[in-house]
């Protein structure tokens, strides 16, 4: 942002960022929502989440705002226009599940296509917290069917024994160099197109509001926020954030547990409490 002026537009990380470790939204970070999109800034949820897992958030706090889905690969308007979708290239993809088939068996993998969620066992336990957190419903199928029938995910995401996340995140961005593979959580392995990023939504909708990167504002906790955190004028780590990210932000608030966001803004004068 130049001279300290207000931000433009602002962009927010979902889980250990906007949300409380219990996955909920705490009152003074609706507070701050509430009174960023009363003075007309918009506001944008940034998430390696699909839409059907952010919507709940949004409904909960009866708003209508833009948001980043699958880590930058499904960018969605206020009102749910699609803007920008990126897959996964089938002929490699084809190769990934095989491997994550014969080798990866004791990860959970999930397939996200558009809007929908496609898993092998509703009731497998790691699908039924995820189901639990955030309140998306998945679909049974065959990942391989989906994909021969033109159904192209935007981003697979593995479910695994923090161990076996780390090893799989090593050993997967060596052998699929078509594929992003990062970890958001230390049991969780996001894989999508080379190209995206967070930084890669948050670029579609700056350029759909006509807005610089270098008047726009971030928020992040985490590895996979470092694109976005890097993709703005200013960029706030939350105090719950690992060092390295940390030191890649303009600046570091409170933690998650002690409503970091609405710190930040209030301390900074974008809102007034």
């Amino acid at each position: 942002m130049k001279d300290k002026k207000k931000p433009r537009m602002i962009f927010s990380d979902i889980d250990g960022t906007f949300l409380t470790p219990e996955s909920k939204v705490s009152p003074r970070t609706a507070k701050a929502l509430h009174a960023v999109l009363g003075q007309g800034i918009p506001f944008a949820l940034v998430s390696a989440r699909m839409p059907e897992a952010i919507y709940p958030i949004t409904d909960q706090l009866g708003v209508t705002i833009p948001i980043v889905s699958y880590s930058g690969a499904y960018v969605l308007t206020e009102d749910e226009q699609l803007l920008f979708s990126e897959t996964m290239v089938p002929e490699p993809t084809h190769r990934l599940l095989d491997v994550l088939e014969s080798e990866y068996a004791d990860a959970v993998v999930n397939y996200y296509a558009g809007r929908h969620w496609y898993v092998r066992d509703r009731e497998n336990e790691r699908v039924q917290t995820e189901i639990r957190i955030t309140s998306a419903q998945p679909i049974e199928g065959n990942f391989s069917e989906r994909l021969e029938a033109g159904e192209r995910p935007n981003k697979i995401l593995l479910m695994a024994e923090p161990a076996l996340c780390e090893r799989a995140e090593k050993d997967l961005a060596a052998r699929f160099p078509e594929f992003h593979v990062v970890r958001s959580a230390p049991f969780l392995l996001e894989i999508m197109d080379k190209s995206v990023s967070k930084a890669t939504g948050i670029d579609v909708l700056l350029k759909h509001y006509g807005i610089l990167r270098e008047d726009a504002l971030s928020f992040g906790d985490n590895y996979n926020d470092l694109e976005m955190l890097e993709a703005t004028g200013t960029s706030v780590a939350m105090g719950n954030a690992p060092d390295g990210v940390k030191k890649a932000a303009t600046c570091v608030t409170a933690p998650n547990t002690e409503d970091g966001i609405w710190k930040y803004l209030k301390d900074n004068h974008i809102i007034d409490a």
